[in-house]
């Protein structure tokens, strides 16, 4: 091993919030070691975190899958592991419904592989980034709180609805296990420094990494689906986070795993505060300095009016209250996108 000091392992470590993270953990005092795939990350971000961090030196990196067994083996060899923050996942909602198997079979092994060397290693602490997406849409869960009932309507979904059971299961057959399962809710923003931030390989799915891009003239314009709904303007409410609060909430996870019987639990992160497709594009209008514009399209199979999170829990058992509102997030946004417009390959 390369050290006795503990280490956190992070997979999908090179990812949007999986860089952020790391960040937030390394000026923690927390040794890291990253891993990822690279299929939809750069392996840049890790530079920048360890950049602007307080520690120096560089992250420790290897670009791994998880379906590779052996290789993930050998970093349980080469480190000494005392947790495991799990990020490492395909995202997209539309791409799930058209490959659902790549997404059962990259997501749903690459988790069980990661199990199955955790206990080989006698690993059993593990923060789980899940996913708002595991509860049922349902109008009248409004605020979504964890005790919610669950149900996915794509295979995105329920990727995330399995792993969390798949860890579940675990927990509760073998003693001295400790898993968060944290859903999260519509990351959004940067670091404040403008110089680490989302990088979509592809044209964005999600709402803001879209409208950022056609603030920039990347894109024509944003298409906003919907504007019908039961809502302060028609458009879809929906509950944004900032990501370096949403970082500061895998900390506060990895806590609380240190707590002596800490089980299986499942917390919400996000604000509480939910804003409309409308006042997001404004509020991002505001900081780039000019108009965005967007046109109205019907709206999409299965999508609510409002989705917006209780997090009561975790306030309460966390201690997680996010510190950056809207006007933060997408000035942050804003910095990052207008340093480089190409993300990481600038």
């Amino acid at each position: 091993m390369t050290s006795a000091d503990n280490y956190i392992l992070v997979t999908g470590g090179a990812g949007y919030i999986g860089s952020h993270t790391i960040l937030v953990l390394l000026n923690a005092g927390y040794k890291v070691v990253a891993v990822d795939n690279l299929s939809n990350s750069s392996r840049e971000s890790l530079n920048r975190a360890a950049r602007l961090s307080n520690v120096e030196g560089e992250v420790p990196f290897h670009q791994i899958d998880l379906q590779d067994v052996q290789s993930l083996r050998k970093v349980f060899q080469k480190y000494s592991i005392k947790g495991v923050i799990h990020f490492a996942a395909l995202k997209s909602v539309g791409e799930s419904v058209e490959k659902p198997l790549l997404y059962y079979r990259n997501n749903i092994t690459g988790t069980l592989n990661l199990l199955d060397v955790m206990v080989e290693f006698g690993v059993k602490d593990i923060v789980f980034s899940s996913s708002a997406t595991v509860y049922k849409a349902d109008p009248k869960n409004r605020p979504l709180k964890e005790d919610c009932d669950l149900g996915c309507i794509n295979p995105y979904g329920r990727t995330k609805y399995f792993m969390e059971s798949i860890i579940k299961d675990v927990v509760d057959s073998q003693e001295g296990w400790n898993a968060i399962m944290l859903r999260y809710f519509n990351p959004t923003g940067a670091h404040p420094s403008g110089d680490m931030g989302e990088d979509p390989q592809e044209i964005p799915n999600n709402l803001m990494p879209y409208v950022s891009q056609v603030a920039i003239g990347k894109l024509e314009k944003v298409h906003v689906f919907g504007n019908d709904y039961d809502t302060i303007d028609g458009t879809g409410v929906r509950d944004y986070i900032h990501v370096m609060d949403l970082a500061e909430g895998h900390l506060a996870a990895l806590k609380k795993l240190g707590e002596k019987k800490c089980g299986f639990d499942v917390y919400n992160l996000g604000s509480g505060t939910g804003y409309s497709v409308l006042e997001m594009i404004r509020a991002m209008s505001k900081a780039c300095g000019h108009d965005i514009p967007y046109i109205f399209d019907k709206r999409r199979p299965g999508d609510l009016g409002t989705v917006v999170c209780d997090p009561s829990k975790s306030e309460a058992e966390l201690g997680f209250k996010v510190k950056h509102g809207l006007e933060e997030m997408c000035a942050d946004l804003w910095r990052w996108q207008s340093n480089y417009p190409n993300g990481y390959n600038d």
